[in-house]
């Protein structure tokens, strides 16, 4: 058993160095699995509703200093995809190609990816005038024009948080009426001042100075005529993807691949945990994410101990 961990976490943002920095700090000496795909919070740039930070501090700075500040307490990294996960007797078993990780606990904190557009200019102006997070970057377009995609209740949410600093909001939706829940509907029908809503109609590509985002192409899926909306930024509000591939049948996920957690980040599965975006549809705030991290932790100390008082899985 001297190759079993006691804690292997999976994940790179800052629910995984959240965890990592209380397992940690508990002598459990965490094994953090990180891809090298950039998390949420590092694709942000001035993040200035994280607590402590009176002038804002960048995201990729924030996800950084807690790395390490997780690692001088003895918490390990390795670089990786994590692309198996076994539920063994006694242990879990974590594929990394052909590295296998064991241990007696998991946090997930995997994340959840925002649902692009994929299309021309978006990936090149991520974090520089496309965004997924009004609620984030609102501030940063106080008088400026900008465009929010999408027809759901994240969307309402993102034109509602974005009407209190942009200028002008130009709602964009693919099909002919929302899906959005009426009385979200109703609040932003409300907005004729600053928004201005076009349905039927896509965004085909982001167009830039090589620095920022200065408008976006769009195009009528009725009639197919395209236009030009000049803008300094986009929001995307067309969903998100849970990143729980590995660990579908396994572990009980909700109807959109959500993990399913108690309120001490517990999964259906006892000595596995999940925190952050990977089991959070409704809030992805970095304060939250965070917060769930340090449950997840102290959950696992708390398992672990009972496992070596002779307590079963």
């Amino acid at each position: 058993m001297t190759d079993i961990h006691d804690v292997i976490i999976i994940g790179g943002g800052i629910a995984s160095h959240t965890a990592a920095l209380y397992t940690a700090r508990a002598s459990l000496k965490p094994v953090v699995i990180i891809a090298t795909e950039p998390d949420q919070l590092s694709l942000t740039t001035l993040v200035e509703n994280y607590p402590g930070f009176p002038e804002g501090i960048m995201g990729p700075d924030l996800v950084t200093n807690c790395k390490k500040q997780a690692e001088k307490f003895g918490a390990s990294y390795v670089d990786g995809f994590a692309d198996s996960f076994e539920i063994k007797k006694g242990y879990f078993e974590i594929g990394v190609g052909k590295k296998k990780f064991k241990s007696r606990t998991v946090i997930i904190s995997t994340g959840a990816s925002a649902r692009k557009l994929g299309i021309l200019g978006e990936d090149k102006y991520f974090g520089r005038g496309v965004s997924t997070c009004a609620i984030c970057d609102s501030a940063l377009y106080r008088n400026k024009v900008v465009v929010v995609v999408g027809g759901g209740d994240s969307a309402m949410e993102e034109t509602l948080a974005l009407y209190k600093f942009a200028s002008k909001i130009y709602l964009i939706h693919r099909r002919d009426q929302f899906k959005a829940s009426k009385i979200m509907q109703d609040r932003v029908l409300k907005l004729k001042d600053k928004v201005q809503i076009i349905l039927n109609t896509t965004v085909t590509e982001v167009l830039g100075d090589g620095k920022f985002v200065t408008g976006v192409k769009i195009k009528n899926l009725v009639t197919d005529k395209e236009d030009t909306i000049k803008c300094d930024g986009m929001f995307l509000a067309v969903g998100h993807i849970p990143n729980t591939i590995i660990f579908k049948g396994k572990i009980n996920l909700d109807d959109e691949g959500y993990i399913i957690t108690d309120k001490l980040m517990r999964t259906n599965v006892p000595g596995v945990f999940a925190a952050g975006d990977v089991q959070d549809r409704i809030f992805k705030q970095a304060v939250t994410s965070a917060g769930s991290g340090c449950m997840a932790a102290i959950e696992s100390e708390k398992f672990i101990e009972n496992l070596k008082a002779g307590g079963k899985y």
